[in-house]
């Protein structure tokens, strides 16, 4: 299940998001990405991973890497194949979802990547700090095996934007330079000072709506991309 959000224009570019682990469609950063894309002419499409929010499936069951790429993948080629939308589109991943990204990104190329607090390998990764802000660790289903290790897998990733707390308490900092390193040219890094795992800091989510925007509107609205 999922929402598009397009402007008032011709076959507009497309933003897809891949919320966290634990998120949804309804994910404030994506909420908000939405908004600011349709104001800059940009079309954003939010949807439910399975087992997520009003998609069908049982969470600790249907939570994979894989699974949840084949999700993107689909809803890309869903978007894509549409009358109304561009065939030049972007990917916005956070936390979980921007390793979902990062490996749909490998099949798929899109014109642009953002990713917040993406991690690399999900050994770094403390199982009790990676839960929904309102849960427990105790009180929520937890993925049944749900490893992944990117090293030495993201090559061809490029045109991405990066934002990452150094104070992050779920993805350690180092998995943001990591990423930039294996990335290709053009790609950018903001480390936010004193930022943790869900951006809560005002000024932090100012700045990343602001530079997130700039950098899908400077890729996706290029003439001649689409």
């Amino acid at each position: 299940m999922g929402t598009l959000h397009l402007p008032d224009r011709s076959r507009p570019p497309v933003v897809i998001g891949s919320h966290g682990l634990f998120g949804t469609a309804g994910s404030a950063k994506q909420v908000d990405l939405a908004v600011a894309c349709v104001a800059a002419g940009i079309g954003f499409f939010r949807f439910d991973h399975r087992g997520c929010g009003h998609s069908a499936g049982d969470f600790a069951r249907v939570t994979t890497l894989a699974g949840r790429v084949q999700d993107l993948l689909a809803a890309t080629k869903t978007i894509v194949d549409r009358a109304d939308t561009a065939l030049t589109f972007g990917f916005f991943g956070s936390s979980f979802g921007g390793t979902v990204s990062i490996t749909a990104a490998g099949l798929r190329k899109p014109a642009a990547v953002v990713l917040c607090a993406a991690p690399v390998r999900s050994g770094d990764i403390d199982p009790a700090r990676a839960v929904p802000a309102d849960d427990s660790a105790a009180a929520h289903p937890r993925p049944a095996d749900l490893q992944f290790d990117l090293t030495g897998s993201m090559d061809g990733l490029q045109d991405v934007l990066l934002f990452h707390g150094d104070a992050d308490e779920v993805v350690p900092y180092r998995h943001a330079g990591e990423i930039y390193a294996a990335a290709a040219n053009p790609k950018k890094l903001f480390t936010l000072p004193g930022g943790d795992h869900r951006m809560t800091d005002p000024s932090h989510q100012k700045l990343f709506v602001a530079e997130t925007i700039r950098w899908f509107r400077d890729r996706l609205l290029t003439p001649g991309r689409f």
